[in-house]
């Protein structure tokens, strides 16, 4: 009972890393419709969701089987809740992948992305690709040292949301009403797409930690606090 109950872990973890390579599939799609107003691209973007959508429905449903069946404890348990947490997490980062592209669908023939924006999209677009790999690795290895990744792009792809509203509400902006909508909603789900999987990492790290506290803390940091209560305890 206990080899069909582990296998039900990995088989949890490998659903993670399955929808997380899904939604860097949808956000990697859906940031080029949007740059290039390839409408095609964004409708597959948008059809596809729903395949993100029963993936983790899935695995949820497995999650709570395990929950009920199997009555896990410990960090049996804690794998368990955080897989729960992480697939409302990833849903939600097909949700941003999916809104950019309907962005792109609402313009089309026209562009989506406002003049004088377009490098700066381009930049977040490429920051949420790498940042949505570097969480499908963090998932796939639990290699806590990845989340440190995670975290720096986070933070280049706030830079770049916080110049697209300097941009848009200066005095030399010349946007249209619509243009004005484009780029703040834009530029806030790419944002929010890079938000959630920070949230994902810091709750892989509680995961390997078992520690709160160690959200705070570097996941380098975190990850040797975790070797080094992982380490046997010297006989008395």
């Amino acid at each position: 009972m206990r080899e069909v109950f582990h296998q039900s872990l990995e088989d949890v973890q490998s659903r993670l890393v399955e929808i997380a390579e899904l939604v860097t599939i949808a956000i990697d799609k859906a940031t080029r419709a949007f740059g290039t107003s390839d409408v095609a691209l964004a409708e597959e973007v948008i059809a596809d969701d729903a395949l993100i959508d029963e993936r983790t429905f899935a695995l949820d449903e497995l999650a709570i089987e395990i929950l009920a069946m199997q009555q896990p404890v410990a960090r049996d348990l804690r794998i368990v809740v955080t897989a729960l947490r992480v697939s409302a997490s990833l849903e939600r980062m097909g949700d941003m992948a999916e809104h950019i592209a309907q962005l792109a669908r609402t313009r089309y023939p026209e562009r989506a992305v406002p003049k004088g924006l377009k490098g700066t999209f381009a930049k977040m677009g490429e920051l949420d690709v790498e940042i949505s790999r570097t969480l499908t690795e963090l998932l796939r290895t639990q290699d806590l040292r990845i989340a440190d990744e995670i975290r720096n792009r986070d933070d280049d792809v706030d830079e770049l949301h916080a110049s697209v509203f300097e941009k848009v509400l200066s005095d030399s902006w010349q946007g249209e009403a619509g243009a004005t909508v484009d780029a703040t909603l834009a530029s806030r789900y790419h944002e929010r797409f890079a938000d959630h999987a920070v949230s994902i990492a810091k709750k892989v790290i509680y995961l390997g930690t078992g520690d709160w506290a160690a959200h705070g803390k570097p996941p380098a940091a975190a990850a040797a606090d975790a070797a080094i209560a992982a380490r046997p305890t010297p006989a008395e």
